[in-house]
């Protein structure tokens, strides 16, 4: 397996920029996804490490060499689409076997080689059968196969579960990375479902009209998102943003929204004008003692917990609680905050304001 790395690497269609100068490395052994919506540029970030598109410029490295103007032929790489891509004359044990063969490899290995794949995978059973009558997760299963069987230096996969149905998906994303811890292999995993990325990867590459906007692990974008397009785009209810204009002194540690001071993290850059004050709503608590209120305008109900929707003088705000709390629309409450929860960011140009508590997880490409 190996490292990846990719230095300021561009791509163009013509006049359109797909791609905007991305640097990040992919450490030996990780499972790393590309995250972020329809036409971000994450796909093609995939095809130009995979050597099915040639970057504008920049650099990339497979194993410390570069590779970026090599074909894919050359780069040892194997790719996962989301349409399997079977060949549909052949049955499943040949569909495996069939990058083994095209090198040559004796029949006795080959035969081998297969079983252990096909045992790894669960589908001994089936190697005999022909894919075009297999169900989505077999076919899943037989393009994993055809992949891993010849033991790339990385594995890149893009979209491989989006074809299934929810239920089987969850099911097969939990396959898909036990079978990655297994192997320790270097997996690079497009996707456009962050619940599918916080699951299961290592680290995460967020992007957003061509560039990329934060790369860290998962638990770092979630509470200390780089941008309010992260904040927005990870996380379900994703974060509220509570819009105000102040001043933030240097080393000061409140706000005040609506005339009513809210603690924020201490040491934030001093930072003045069109600020968003943002929080998530599992630390968003309904308290009537608290100062600064809101009023119940609907609440919905997800069986251990309840999302309730607010409205406050600096916008709607959404509080997951416990679905046993008697909420009703129409309520008048207060709403306390956390301080250590809190992110600022400047209205204007979606960037978080900096501060002790995340300074050095806020990482942009």
């Amino acid at each position: 397996m190996a490292q990846i790395r990719i230095e300021n690497v561009r791509k163009d269609f013509g006049s359109f920029n797909a791609v905007k100068s991305s640097t990040f490395t992919i450490e030996d052994g990780e499972f790393f996804m590309l995250l972020g919506p329809s036409g971000c540029g994450k796909t093609t970030t995939l095809r130009m490490m995979a050597g099915l598109e040639l970057p504008t410029s920049g650099e990339i490295y497979i194993d410390g060499e570069e590779v970026g103007m090599k074909p894919a032929s050359q780069r040892d790489i194997a790719f996962v689409f989301q349409m399997f891509a079977l060949y549909p004359h052949m049955n499943v044990g040949k569909n495996i076997s069939y990058p083994l063969r095209s090198q040559g490899m004796p029949s006795a290995q080959v035969k081998k080689k297969v079983g252990e794949i096909a045992e790894i995978l669960g589908i001994t059973d089936i190697l005999n059968k022909p894919v075009g009558g297999l169900s989505g997760g077999d076919r899943q299963r037989v393009a994993l196969g055809r992949a891993i069987v010849r033991d790339p230096k990385a594995f890149f996969m893009d979209e491989p579960l989006g074809a299934l149905d929810a239920e089987f998906r969850e099911h097969m994303s939990e396959e898909l990375r036990a079978l990655h811890d297994r192997m320790n292999a270097t997996t690079v995993y497009v996707t456009h479902d962050q619940l599918e990325a916080m699951q299961m990867g290592d680290k995460i590459v967020v992007m957003n009209h061509g560039s990329v906007e934060q790369f860290g692990v998962p638990q770092d974008i979630y509470d200390w998102p780089a941008t309010k397009f992260v904040a927005q785009f990870i996380g379900s209810p994703s974060m509220n943003f509570l819009d105000f204009n102040g001043m933030i002194g240097k080393g000061g540690n409140e706000v005040s929204l609506n005339d009513v001071a809210l603690n924020i993290p201490k040491s934030i850059d001093g930072a003045n004008g069109a600020l968003s004050f943002g929080v998530r709503p599992e630390h968003v608590r309904l308290d009537d003692a608290a100062a600064y209120r809101g009023r119940v305008k609907a609440t919905e109900y997800l069986g251990t917990t309840q999302i309730v929707t607010l409205e406050t003088a600096n916008g709607d705000v959404k509080a997951r609680v416990a679905s046993s709390d008697a909420v009703n629309v129409g309520d008048q409450t207060g709403l306390s905050f956390d301080a250590r929860t809190i992110t600022l960011f400047d209205a204007e140009t979606g960037q978080a304001l900096r501060s002790q508590a995340n300074e050095g997880v806020l990482n942009h490409g």
